[in-house]
């Protein structure tokens, strides 16, 4: 039997829907509202679909979750494209997680108390980041299993776990460490040994053009020849995790973005004598005409930059010293936000040109940047204390 039950408490009062539920010790389950109206309704409307709901085929969890990866990986969901191989394993790892955590319930008798439990299950057991990153993939799973009728409603709705509220920021070299680094990638491209020359003849453009256009490793590394316009860049397809060439990481992540001549002209120039070589047709084409792969650029490119550049520092690991890298590749396109932000440009512009899907997300990454912007144009140049012993 169903009933509504009205509670009032020290924060107020609410509504409790009682009805029959199998998965429970006491044989009843509940949901509580703010408003007798929206209990009556999920008595009278959601109720009756959320029993309509089960479906034979899918009753767990488990099933719930290998659905939305087959769904995600063969079919796409929400009438997008399959995501690639490399995001489906990242996806299989969390679902590993999901399925770890101890669910007494059939997958229709869930409710917000019981993800709130995995929520906080997911903390304990898991780094912030990471159980962030499970739940909001469960969350999908959830909707997946709504849009296919198998729930009537998403018991995750309205959860989440929030970004810690301190970030370490971003490692940024400062405009005359990039100008080392340039420096650096000239002098390898005109060393008197041979095969570093050669080497640096496609390193050096890559370089220039990731500093002068953001753009992420993965993204440069296959920019295509058709993409290098007159004035600037397309950003239309990336390297994933598996070192295959797919779309760029969302949608946002096709762009324009404007390119200095001089770069445009050295990264034309490299490409022109690589016509005969180059079946794949990228700007930076790899040994065998192929594309690069990242980790292949990172030990032979980035790291011998950094140490021509002098930006390296000794490091301890396992209790010996080790040389390691001041910054990574993604440093420049990190610093080429921070130019974005030191030249005023509006918050949409920059979200743009880096790519991001939406503005928090820039805010997330660079918001420290542009706060201490906005605090240098309004702060007094003398400080606040000078008026006060002035007086």
């Amino acid at each position: 039997m169903t009933d509504i039950r009205k509670r009032s408490g020290t924060k107020g009062t609410t509504y409790q829907v009682r009805y029959p539920s199998k998965g429970t010790r006491t044989g009843y389950a509940y949901r509580t509202f703010t408003t007798l109206k929206e209990a009556r309704y999920f008595a009278q409307h959601d109720l009756p679909k959320l029993r309509a709901c089960k479906s034979p085929e899918i009753r767990s969890v488990d099933q719930a979750v290998q659905k939305w990866l087959d769904t995600c990986a063969y079919e796409g969901r929400q009438g997008k494209d399959p995501v690639s191989p490399a995001t489906v394993e990242v996806y299989e790892y969390r679902a590993e997680i999901m399925r770890l955590y101890p669910w007494d319930k059939e997958l229709h008798e869930l409710e917000s108390p019981d993800i709130v439990a995995f929520r906080s299950w997911l903390l304990k057991e898991y780094s912030r980041d990471q159980a962030k990153k499970v739940l909001s993939s469960f969350h999908s799973a959830l909707l997946e299993m709504v849009t296919q009728g198998v729930l009537a409603v998403d018991p995750a709705a309205n959860l989440s776990i929030q970004q810690s509220r301190y970030q370490e920021p971003v490692s940024i070299p400062s405009v005359a460490e990039v100008q080392a680094i340039l420096r650096a990638a000239d002098q390898l491209a005109n060393d008197k040994n041979y095969w570093i020359a050669r080497a640096w003849e496609r390193y050096r453009p890559m370089i220039y053009l990731a500093a002068d256009s953001g753009m992420r490793p993965q993204e440069y590394l296959v920019v295509p020849i058709a993409d290098l316009l007159a004035q600037g860049v397309r950003v239309t397809q990336a390297l994933d995790r598996s070192n295959k060439i797919g779309p760029p990481k969302s949608r946002a992540g096709r762009r324009y973005i404007p390119v200095g001549i001089e770069t445009i002209k050295m990264a034309k120039a490299y490409s022109d004598r690589q016509d005969d070589l180059n079946p794949a047709k990228l700007l930076f084409p790899g040994e065998h005409g192929q594309h690069q792969r990242y980790n292949n650029y990172l030990r032979r490119g980035w790291h011998t930059l950094m140490e021509k550049a002098g930006l390296t520092q000794e490091t301890e690991v396992d209790g010996k010293p080790v040389l390691g890298m001041m910054y990574p590749p993604y440093s420049l396109r990190h610093f080429f936000a921070s130019m974005l932000i030191a030249q005023n440009k509006d918050l949409k512009m920059i979200q743009e040109r880096m790519g991001h899907e939406d503005a928090a997300m820039t805010l997330n990454v660079y918001g420290h940047l542009i706060r201490l912007k906005k605090a240098e144009e309004i702060s007094e140049p003398s400080g606040i204390l000078s008026s006060v012993l002035a007086a």
